[in-house]
């Protein structure tokens, strides 16, 4: 691998800033639990988290973003990377396959967000080939490395690193690895409550209370929060300082207001938010089609997943649920 990055050497201090709080931190020392946005590819990003904010979210992810072309060029930066004044509290969740493409990227979103937060739960194929994600779970002094380097180029000691995490077939290594995350000093720990292997199987939430009793440091848990009643209960049952929902934000983006679908409302919001913010055809349809899904027959399906252009999909919100955009398209 090439060691030219554009950024080596970069100062903290180079990237236009928005004010940081200490919000993550506050926000785990209050005794509610904190209801949470899951880093999701290509789904969380900056429209959809000023979405789930207006209904209840407290804490957002990033997508995950691949450190090293991050660190290497200015385009990727710019394609994967949006953020304004009021999209906080916010983690960055950073795939990184060593500590130097970690200690390069931190940096450049350092005065942009309220953390950074290392992927070592994703399964698939091509991230386990190119050293990310579960490929991590075995390596934990590669984890320690990482969380070294990048608080060394961090100015602030209190700045959140965190670690989201799968578990292994055997919880003590699962208990393990969190020790040694902690003894290394992530601010936070977010463990999804299945294995690499599994995919729809029940989640562990044994496996994450075992977890939650052996650290300190704050505990997320993740998977199957799809309502607040499923919110509620994975609360009683892990004992976790939060839960962090993905698949059912995407469906329901009202889910933290205590909403059981998505209601009109929500849909409108999204049309105004992510058409102000520019979101192209692709993100936006699919968005829509995960909120109702639940509200559409099979028919209803069929037809709002042929459309092709954002007018039409308009349109056809206009006619059905009377929906309107008062925006240029």
């Amino acid at each position: 691998m090439s060691n030219e990055y554009e950024n080596e050497g970069l100062n903290c201090d180079d990237v236009n800033p928005y004010p940081r709080t200490d919000l993550v931190e506050d926000l785990f020392l209050s005794n509610a639990p904190v209801k949470i946005c899951a880093p999701m590819v290509r789904y969380s990003k900056l429209a959809f988290r000023s979405l789930v904010r207006d209904y209840g979210c407290q804490l957002c992810f990033t997508p995950m973003i691949i450190s090293d072309s991050f660190a290497r060029s200015q385009k990727a930066r710019d394609s994967e990377f949006t953020t304004n004044a009021s999209d906080r509290p916010l983690v960055v969740q950073f795939a990184a396959a060593n500590a130097t493409e970690l200690r390069l990227a931190a940096p450049l979103v350092y005065n942009q967000c309220d953390g950074v937060d290392i992927n070592c739960g994703c399964p698939q194929r091509w991230a386990i080939r190119e050293g990310y994600g579960v490929y991590l779970l075995d390596k934990p002094e590669l984890l320690e490395d990482m969380v070294d380097q990048t608080r060394s180029v961090l100015p602030d000691p209190t700045f959140s690193v965190s670690v989201k995490i799968r578990i292994n077939n055997d919880v003590a290594r699962t208990v393990e690895y969190c020790r040694r995350a902690e003894r290394c000093g992530v601010s936070f720990i977010t463990v999804h409550g299945r294995t690499k292997n599994e995919r729809k199987e029940p989640v562990h939430y044994d496996q994450i209370r075992t977890v939650r009793q052996s650290v300190s440091v704050p505990v997320v848990a993740n998977g199957d929060c799809s309502s607040m009643d499923d919110f509620e209960r994975i609360v009683s049952e892990t004992g976790c300082h939060g839960v962090a929902s993905a698949r059912g934000l995407l469906a329901n983006p009202a889910l933290f207001a205590g909403y059981q679908t998505t209601p009109t409302d929500c849909v409108q919001r999204w049309v105004d938010t992510a058409l102000s913010h520019g979101v192209q055809f692709t993100n936006f349809h699919h968005h829509l089609m995960k909120m109702l899904y639940k509200q559409h027959n099979k028919c209803d399906k069929r037809t709002f997943n042929e459309l092709h252009t954002i007018p039409e999909i308009l349109n056809y919100l206009d006619n059905e649920y009377d929906i309107k955009y008062s925006g240029v398209t």
